[in-house]
């Protein structure tokens, strides 16, 4: 776009399989900033992951229109981008500061935001997700020299340095570092800070936000009647006039203890994005489809040998090897015997659907929650190229990056427990799924080994798996042949040649 034209409104896109809402997390541009098209300008956080959005308008960024921590429907303005000379253009005022969103529109499609290029994906070479940082920081020169204190000289500082107050639609992270206070008209000196108009600058915002004290309850120690850091911890450790008066900030409450030592019993967070999805996912599937459990213990010393060997093979120097590896492809390989273990029970239709391919999910435990992204035709893969699939699943996974794309359409999923010292569990099959293998930690026990010369004493590599099945198409006979091929495989990886 030329500098000439109106202003645009990003509106928030639908990023997966028809989400509604998400929150608004951390803003990567502000105020001032000069963009390209399909340079990132926010992480979204949606009912399934993380998401960097990319701009579909080049320009200055004019205002963002939502703060960090809302939550906000698809199809709501974001972000406007612009010439600055549009800012004063109808149509193009800003937000108030003090109002939470702005009503949703239709939403805009302009942007396949499905493609795993679209969160901050390497591959190939799609300009969608081009980081800001590759071109360095670029910012439009300030224009006017109106006098901060005046009115107009106040409302222009505010507009380019991106320091509104409390609630607005202003960020209150973006450039924390480089962002002086926002100062005040001559009036408002005289006054004294008034309740929401309270002066602090944005890491002071932040801290006040983690604490949960409202700004605009401190009285400021700050020249110029800004609050300080200082005022903010006072009131969080009960040394302040209004300590604990943001006990309820943006659905985060403190309740506090009123005894010495003032700390925090109770922590309350809201419940929303993975977290959600998951709860209910869970529920959904723990009261629809019948599961059932079965165990079975194993001596893995073989494959953790293989496992070994493997480590100091060329194919494999560049790439994680680990039991699960072992454990997945033997899984695979017992879905040959056991085909009702990939499949499906359609309700609505009443039919059993057979998958011809293997979707593989690996359950990851990460801070926002639990994900199951899948490798996508994992049967198809061979040693090598599976567990090259799973170190990126995992980094991606470990820095809640995994797109919506990534977690769809999964056919079998391996939960290891094992990597939290856990021997086993029942673990509570995906949906969309009718089975589901837990993995359990390897531990070094003593097992009865069968030899030519009798059965002996030894210290064996020992785990347990636990198989939880959908038992309405799923019988005892299948679930309990899949379990023992694939535990027969673990305890000697010849076998596999035998499935």
């Amino acid at each position: 776009m030329t500098q000439t034209q109106a202003a645009q409104e990003y509106l928030l896109p639908d990023v997966g399989e028809g989400l509604t809402e998400a929150e608004i997390v951390t803003w990567k541009v502000k105020p001032g900033d000069v963009i390209a098209v399909n340079d990132v300008v926010v992480e979204i956080e949606t009912a399934k992951s993380l998401v960097e959005l990319p701009s579909p308008y080049a320009g200055t960024v004019l205002d963002l229109l939502v703060p960090e921590g809302e939550t906000v429907p698809v199809g709501t303005p974001i972000i406007r981008v612009g010439d600055p000379a549009a800012a004063g253009e109808p149509g193009s005022a800003s937000v108030e500061p003090g109002s939470s969103s702005v009503e949703p529109v239709e939403t805009m499609g302009e942007i396949d935001l499905s493609n795993p290029a679209a969160s901050g994906s390497k591959e190939g070479e799609s300009l969608v997700g081009r980081m800001k940082a590759d071109r360095g920081p670029v910012r439009r020169p300030r224009k006017g020299s109106a006098s901060p204190s005046s009115d107009a000289g106040a409302a222009t500082q505010m507009q380019l340095q991106g320091a509104f107050s409390p609630g607005g639609a202003q960020s209150q992270e973006v450039r924390a570092d480089l962002e002086p206070a926002v100062p005040a008209t001559s009036a408002e000196a005289d006054a004294g800070p008034r309740p929401g108009r309270a002066l602090a600058k944005p890491p002071v915002r932040k801290l006040a936000k983690d604490l949960g004290v409202d700004l605009a309850s401190l009285a400021p120690s700050g020249d110029g009647g800004v609050v300080t850091r200082a005022d903010v911890e006072a009131a969080a450790s009960g040394g302040g006039e209004a300590a604990g008066a943001g006990e309820a900030h943006q659905g985060f409450t403190r309740l506090r203890e009123t005894s010495a030592g003032d700390r925090a019993r109770e922590t309350r967070e809201p419940i929303k994005g993975v977290r959600k999805m998951m709860a209910s996912a869970m529920v959904g599937s723990a009261f629809t489809a019948p599961h059932v459990t079965e165990w079975i213990t194993v001596d893995a010393t073989r494959s953790v040998e293989l496992v070994e060997r493997l480590k100091g093979h060329r194919d494999f120097r560049d790439v994680k090897v680990s039991p699960l590896l072992i454990l997945a492809k033997a899984a695979m390989l017992a879905m040959r015997r056991t085909p009702e273990i990939n499949s499906w029970w359609d309700e609505d239709a009443q039919e059993v659907v057979l998958k011809h391919y293997v979707n593989l999910g690996i359950a990851a435990a990460t801070p926002r929650g639990l994900v199951v992204p899948n490798v996508k035709d994992a049967d198809a893969m061979g040693l090598a190229e599976l567990a090259a699939a799973f170190g990126e699943l995992t980094a991606t996974a470990r820095e809640g990056r995994t797109s919506p794309a990534e977690m769809a359409g999964g056919t079998f999923t391996i939960t290891n427990v094992g990597v939290f010292g856990v021997d086993a569990g029942t673990p509570i099959i995906n949906p969309g799924e009718s089975a589901i293998l837990c993995f359990g930690a390897i531990r070094k026990q003593p097992w009865v080994v069968s030899g030519p010369e009798g059965d002996e004493l030894a210290i064996r590599h020992v785990t347990t798996l636990a198989l939880s099945f959908d038992h309405r198409h799923i019988d005892g006979e299948k679930g309990s042949r899949f379990l023992a091929d694939v535990a027969a495989v673990l305890e000697d990886p010849g076998h596999a040649l035998l499935l």
